[in-house]
């Protein structure tokens, strides 16, 4: 059974950097593509970067330049390191995987269709 677990949230000030990470088990270590998502109280869930097993990633444009999606296949982890945080990137984090996917391909899927997710991790920037 495939399981992600989150961790790494936190509440910085605006400006500051947390890394979140997103430990997988029931993957075999590579060969399957990871995001990260988002959403903030009273908001729709937004895709903020992704990365596949090749190592291709895409960025939310409201991220680019601030957000570093990574991997490391040994530990079976991916992060999200995130840097010069602004009140808006305030919300839930969560991360998702689905096997045999590109970069593009797990951009513009559903997102319900994902095959595992896991429980989340709260990030709180404040002004």
């Amino acid at each position: 059974q495939v399981q992600l677990v989150e961790s790494g949230g936190g509440s910085v000030q605006a400006g500051g950097s947390l890394r979140l990470s997103c430990a997988a088990s029931g993957y075999t270590a590579s060969g399957y593509a990871v995001g990260w998502f988002r959403q903030a109280p009273g908001k729709k869930r937004e895709g903020v970067a992704a990365i596949d097993s090749d190592g291709s990633t895409l960025y939310a444009d409201s991220v680019k330049g601030r957000f570093t999606i990574s991997q490391d296949n040994a530990k079976n982890t991916r992060y999200l390191q995130m840097n010069s945080l602004k009140p808006e990137d305030t919300g839930t984090y969560y991360c998702a995987a689905d096997p045999a996917l590109s970069v593009y391909g797990f951009w513009v899927r559903d997102p319900n269709t994902l095959d595992a997710w896991g429980q989340g991790t709260l990030v709180t920037v404040s002004s």
